[in-house]
């Protein structure tokens, strides 16, 4: 970079930072709080103040979320299954690449992890990955809903609800005890109940981490001084960093431990007793 392109640079940056602290002191009078930050950060945890109506019932947003992050998947799925998957060519352009590498680092994932029986934990744990990186990018999109108080808020992701992730870890733990029973009878029951733990460990894993991004962002926007270009960059950092490393943290461990219950189980030689005759007994 040349003198005259940092000289530039640097004048950019010092214009954005004075417009940024103008716009700060200008509009610090018009700025009023319409709840404070204890409230704002427990209604993003209960939803007590923002549920929703659906059919006729009071639920949490999360649910209404789910409904259509499911639906955008399945949806995605098959207009890929359709008009996507039957012009597959031998040397794939960028949108099969990126398919193939996908599908592949979890089929390698399940195969690596389960030798014995992976076709359907390959299937799963991509679907759930799917459903954890597209719910967890869901709410950048800010889509708004009214809330049966006749507010206007905006779905979260769906795993920020404690139920949506409850659902996710039990489901989980279901698909691990099942491959356990089909590949070890009661012996895959007895491993996969003795991780009588592991349900609790992914549900709250999840709430917990994408919770925390919800939370930050909250608080970055109910300061001023913080509310200008920051939230959005704090905002997408929180969402996309989640989205990826919770979605490889449940795939890995859902595969780990499908693997270790679905084992074939193998009897140990017995050992031969050594028998000693009574003068070695003596001596």
């Amino acid at each position: 970079m040349t003198k005259k392109q940092l000289g530039i640079f640097l004048t950019v940056v010092f214009v954005l930072l004075a417009a940024l602290i103008v716009g700060i002191v200008l509009t610090d009078g018009l700025y009023e709080k319409d709840v404070n930050i204890q409230e704002s950060m427990q209604d993003a945890v209960l939803h007590e103040g923002d549920k929703v109506y659906f059919f006729g019932m009071t639920v949490n947003p999360g649910l209404i979320s789910a409904y259509l992050v499911t639906g955008i998947i399945l949806l995605f799925a098959a207009l890929v299954r359709i008009f996507v998957i039957p012009h597959f060519k031998t040397i794939p352009g960028k949108f099969q690449l990126v398919l193939e590498e996908a599908v592949g680092l979890f089929d390698n994932m399940a195969k690596t992890n389960s030798p014995h029986r992976n076709n359907f934990l390959g299937a799963y744990i991509f679907a759930a990955a799917a459903y954890i990186f597209v719910g967890t990018l869901f709410e950048l999109v800010g889509f708004p809903w009214q809330s049966a108080a006749g507010m206007s808020v905006t779905l979260p992701a769906p795993l920020s609800d404690i139920n949506g992730a409850i659902s996710l870890g039990c489901l989980s733990y279901l698909v691990i005890l099942v491959g356990g029973i089909l590949s070890n009878r009661f012996r895959g029951l007895g491993r996969t109940l003795k991780e009588f733990s592991l349900p609790i460990s992914m549900s709250f894993r999840l709430f917990g981490a994408l919770l925390s991004g919800l939370l930050v962002s909250e608080l970055v926007y109910s300061y001023l001084t913080l509310s200008f270009v920051l939230p959005v960059l704090v905002g997408v950092l929180f969402t996309v960093m989640h989205a990826l490393v919770q979605a490889y943290v449940l795939a890995t461990l859902t595969a780990l431990i499908y693997g270790e219950v679905t084992e074939p189980y193998v009897k140990k030689p017995k050992q031969a007793k050594k028998h000693q005759s009574k003068s070695e007994v003596k001596a």
